[in-house]
């Protein structure tokens, strides 16, 4: 008897300034789905992007059909805005910058049951590529230092690839205030406090292909900001 899937498969993936990584990241993520017999939509929400993404954006609803690609315009944090529209009972929230990969995060859902499946890039042979070192330096030491404050039980807290029950995801996020990469944090920091289960997947990170980082010193202050006041509040 063949293993039931995961039903629906909602994929929110928030863009900006993409156009480039933006049909290559859909063309894989509807091979990924389509190969493993998974029942999916990718739903872009794009923040104003000036590259003209939002035109890729319905040029690819028009060829995969608005049953398999829908393009919104956010109103409001992306990953709220697009689970208004979504219909899956999973959701999955990734980057559209190719650095994502998606098949093993379903095998380890089935695996455990997990409420919550994360990428992570500092357990088993997780990694990452492409980085130089100021920015590995930064990775690690801001992840330490939520390991050390915070405890969360979870090896990677501020990676942005996860896999969810869609129930969960709206607990949480209603009990989120953080944005930006604090976002990320808090989101495994309260599913730990409402006991909701999370299983991790090593996941080889590989810098942008095309495009630049949006990491900068404001996004580096803010993230101390968000960890002091988890550390003051949890």
């Amino acid at each position: 008897m063949a293993a039931r899937g995961p039903g629906r498969v909602s994929v929110l993936l928030p863009t900006y300034n993409e156009r480039d990584n933006l049909p290559l990241v859909v063309w894989l993520l509807a091979r990924t789905f389509s190969d493993s017999g998974i029942d999916y939509e990718i739903i872009i929400i794009d923040d104003g992007s000036p590259d003209g993404t939002q035109e890729v954006a319905q040029q690819l609803e028009k060829i995969y059909g608005s049953d398999k690609i829908l393009f919104l315009f956010p109103s409001g944090t992306a990953y709220i805005h697009g689970m208004k529209y979504a219909t899956g009972n999973f959701i999955v929230i990734m980057d559209a910058d190719l650095s994502h990969h998606v098949r093993l995060h379903f095998v380890k859902q089935k695996e455990g049951n997990f409420d919550i499946v994360s990428g992570t890039r500092y357990k088993g042979n997780g990694g990452v590529y492409g980085w130089d070192l100021k920015r590995k330096l930064i990775s690690r030491g801001a992840n330490f230092l939520t390991q050390v404050l915070l405890r969360p039980g979870a090896s990677d807290l501020t990676g942005s690839f996860r896999l969810y029950r869609k129930e969960v995801l709206e607990k949480l996020m209603e009990k989120c205030v953080s944005k930006g990469y604090v976002f990320q944090m808090e989101m495994i920091v309260r599913a730990r406090q409402l006991g909701f289960t999370i299983g991790e997947v090593p996941i080889s990170f590989v810098d942008r292909v095309y495009g630049v980082s949006k990491l900068g010193g404001n996004e580096i202050v803010s993230f101390l900001k968000g960890l002091l006041t988890l550390f003051a509040t949890t």
